[in-house]
């Protein structure tokens, strides 16, 4: 699919690698959605970016508000065919601690955000897109979710990232079988460490160390470099079920 005939939502969309893809789409022709919770930093990017782009305020666990999101973007473009979902957080916790075990709660908002709040998006989006006319290749949409290299080798406090990454990569096979009857693509990017602002709430000594652990480049990755892969898996028709690590070859160690 032509990124200037797309119409896509990006979820987490105001920083980061969605803010990122936001600006690859909005560059390309592409109309856009930001739905985030940031919603100055939001209004802000997608009054820079022109009357193609426009913000709405989302919390991705909500049936509700995603329903209200894709609403609005359904009556501002007219269509949907690409959802990128970007939108989760960390919030990193050690099963027993000083204070004693993780609270449930802890554990279950990560879960819900990054795992079921991608599934929701998803589920509403499919909706919409499998009433696209397909294109020449049989296409009706795309979905492009983000993972983490914590799926696959999360470290020591990262219980519920890991795990909540772990059912991102865990969904994407069986998704893209069911979604091949309606045309519609689904991958999975698996980063490993970005300058995000994520990132950024670490210390400067803890973010310098971490630059130094992928192999090469022996950096953190660019949120640009992310919204690059995004862009081809949405112009490549045959990425499809699949999950691509896009970590500099790093395997993160335990600690």
């Amino acid at each position: 699919m032509n990124i200037n005939d797309c119409i896509a939502i990006v979820t987490g969309g105001a920083s980061g690698l969605g803010e990122a893809c936001v600006r690859m789409l909005a560059s390309g022709g592409a109309k856009v959605a930001i739905l985030d919770f940031a919603v100055e930093r939001g209004e802000q990017l997608a009054s820079s970016l022109g009357e193609n782009v426009i913000f709405t305020k989302a919390d991705v666990t909500s049936d509700e508000s995603v329903q209200a999101a894709v609403s609005k973007v359904m009556e501002a473009f007219g269509g949907l065919n690409v959802a990128i979902n970007c939108a989760g957080v960390a919030d990193p916790g050690k099963i027993l601690s000083k204070k004693g075990p993780m609270p449930l709660a802890n554990f279950n908002r990560v879960v819900q955000i990054n795992l079921v709040g991608t599934f929701n998006v998803i589920r509403l989006a499919v909706e919409q897109m499998v009433k696209n006319t397909p294109n020449s290749e049989g296409e009706r949409g795309i979905i492009v979710n983000t993972a983490s290299a914590a799926a696959f080798d999360g470290q020591v406090g990262q219980p519920a990232y890991s795990a909540s990454k772990a059912g991102v990569v865990g969904m994407t096979l069986p998704l893209a079988r069911e979604c091949a009857d309606y045309g519609i693509r689904v991958m999975t990017i698996a980063p490993g460490l970005f300058n995000t602002p994520m990132m950024g709430s670490l210390p400067e000594a803890a973010r310098e160390a971490l630059a130094k652990m992928p192999p090469f480049p022996k950096r953190l990755g660019h949120p640009e470099e992310y919204a690059r892969l995004a862009q081809h898996i949405i112009e490549n028709p045959m990425l499809n079920g699949e999950v691509i690590r896009l970590d500099a070859a790093i395997r993160l160690a335990a600690k």
